[in-house]
């Protein structure tokens, strides 16, 4: 199998299309299409379904993707010990991030890290941990920088730990329950809520307070895996959220988001470093990760 043809195929269906996938690559897309249905009829199936609003994959391009993504992660790393080896100063890292870790730390991190390794690339994509795993298992991206679990509950991922931090009630500045010295958690019930989506970290630890007050959870009026979407919600209206403190570190210094004083609360969060425990992991991509430790230990430990 062609791995260029491979490779053009995995950026078309990155990008969702096909001008977009062949401006990337720096070929015409004629030259791309003709190399992806040479693929198709080299496998004897169909890639991808194209339609008016891009492409996606069928199936058969679904798996495909999922072994061809840790094929052009090895290749990366690779390419990048070649380099290495040669004394070249190259590579090319790609990072998943959290929201909440985009925020200081991988920016200052990045900071730093550029400033020894102006030669490195660096490309990040945004996502929560819904997204950021499987990208991480698939080699998608090199390693992913979010929450983290106590214990894997997959053998495939290795996470470890850089800082802990808490998990907040939010509120606008001058939100009525802001200026009580302390809110009992009967008070959160009949407030409006916009919250992340069930199956995230900071959800399952907004239902497990309530439950340990012997409370049932309120509903969300709005779920979003948007945290912009989130905060300028509670800047605008009387509704509240919960999300990790360091999320709102610049609204809070501004005066237009604070954190209420809920009783009785320990929600906690890990934050860190999520990588496949089997593949290599290149020069480049090693020395951010131990800029980030260096940060975070600095900063945020």
């Amino acid at each position: 199998m062609d791995y260029r043809k491979v490779q053009f195929f995995l950026t078309a269906v990155r990008c969702g299309s096909l001008s977009e996938a062949a401006a990337e690559l720096e070929v015409s897309q004629p030259a791309l299409s003709k190399s992806i249905k040479a693929l198709e009829k080299s496998l004897g199936v169909p890639l991808l379904e194209r339609g008016r609003f891009g492409v996606t994959p069928t199936p058969f391009g679904q798996a495909l993707m999922q072994h061809g993504q840790v094929v052009e992660a090895e290749l990366r790393h690779a390419l990048g010990e070649i380099d290495a080896l040669k004394g070249a100063h190259r590579g090319h890292v790609i990072v998943g991030c959290g929201p909440t870790e985009a925020n200081r730390l991988l920016p200052q991190a990045l900071v730093a890290w550029q400033r020894l390794h102006p030669e490195l690339k660096v490309t990040v994509l945004y996502g929560l941990n819904e997204s950021l795993m499987p990208w991480v298992k698939q080699g998608e991206v090199d390693f992913a920088l979010s929450s983290v679990p106590a214990r894997s509950a997959d053998a495939e991922l290795v996470h470890e730990t850089l800082f802990t931090e808490s998990a907040v009630v939010v509120g606008r500045s001058d939100h009525p329950l802001g200026l009580r010295r302390q809110v009992p958690p009967s008070d959160l019930l009949a407030q409006t809520w916009v919250l992340p989506r069930q199956r995230e970290l900071e959800r399952l630890a907004f239902d497990d307070f309530f439950i340990a007050h012997q409370l049932t959870p309120p509903k969300a009026q709005i779920e979003t895996t948007s945290t912009v979407l989130m905060k300028a919600m509670v800047m605008q209206s009387d509704a509240l959220t919960f999300i990790p403190q360091e999320l709102i570190h610049w609204e809070a210094q501004a005066g237009q988001l604070k954190a209420l004083r809920v009783a009785g609360t320990d929600w906690r969060r890990r934050v860190g470093i999520t990588r496949r425990r089997s593949g290599s992991t290149s020069a480049a991509s090693k020395s951010l990760q131990e800029r980030l430790r260096q940060v975070a230990q600095r900063h945020f430990a």
